[in-house]
């Protein structure tokens, strides 16, 4: 009868530890965001694919030295555009150079939040560090949000990480 009662107690136990968020296992897991169609004007979307409302797009660009480091020799200087940003989030999209096959040649990404403008279109413009600036045909946006703070992943964090994080920002010799 006593082992019994301990059976039974520690099974009650075992329940409240587990609702509790002390259990030993964590149902913790990571994905990652398909990642969108890069282009030179973007709907940007969330780690869901739905839209932000917010439109991001690339103005113009040129290769030029930085004027702070000219001795760094050519940047890619572009201009870009956030529409209907400044409305609850501020998006940011990751911005790269790519040659004439679309291959990324770099990468950064762009905050809405740094640029300037009315409100809901912000506008700015950003210099891009390459390698070879000569080889740059032009400079696309990916869709994808990536001003998720919050980006613990199971790994860092198994009890309060997990969950669709956006999709990593191209490498150098990736193909959009």
């Amino acid at each position: 009868m006593v082992i019994a009662r301990m059976v039974a107690g520690a099974g009650s136990a075992l329940a409240m530890l587990t609702l509790s968020g002390c259990g030993m296992l964590w149902s913790c897991t990571d994905t990652t965001a398909e990642r969108g169609e890069a282009g030179v004007r973007v709907d940007i979307v969330d780690e869901s694919g739905r839209s932000v409302g917010v439109t991001a797009e690339v103005t113009g660009w040129r290769r030029e030295p930085h004027p702070q480091v000219p001795a760094d020799g050519d940047q890619i200087h572009f201009q870009i555009r956030f529409e209907g940003a400044g409305q609850g989030g501020e998006p940011a999209v990751d911005a790269c150079a790519v040659d004439d096959k679309r291959v990324v040649l770099g990468c950064q990404t762009i905050h809405s939040l740094m640029d300037f403008g009315r409100e809901g279109t912000y506008t700015g413009d950003e210099y891009l560090a390459v390698d070879r600036p000569e080889r740059v045909d032009e400079v696309l946006l990916i869709p994808n949000d990536q001003s998720v703070h919050d980006r613990r992943t199971c790994e860092d964090d198994i009890k309060d990480g997990g969950g669709v994080h956006p999709p990593d920002m191209p490498s150098p010799g990736e193909r959009l």
